[in-house]
């Protein structure tokens, strides 16, 4: 499997998407499989069109990376009361 330097770059381009996407008013228990599903779409068009485990291994794992990095920056930035 060659998953390269540049393919995990895209996982802050699905994090902004799926912050897009929550901000438009989808419920923030989907926004995990919103992260997954843009994952996965972003696996089997860009980083492994020809091989679909690969494909589909890549789009999970950025998928999951992401739903981490949004959770993370969410958390970080609400304000404690």
């Amino acid at each position: 499997m060659e998953f390269q330097a540049y393919d995990v770059a895209l996982i802050p381009l699905i994090v902004a998407l799926v912050g897009l996407i929550g901000r438009m008013g989808v419920p923030a228990r989907v926004l995990p499989a919103v992260a997954i599903a843009l994952g996965l779409v972003a696996g089997f068009v860009y980083v492994a069109p020809g091989d679909w485990r690969q494909a589909a291994l890549a789009g999970v794992v950025m998928g999951l990376s992401a739903i981490g990095a949004y959770s993370g920056v969410k958390n970080t930035m609400q304000k404690r009361e």
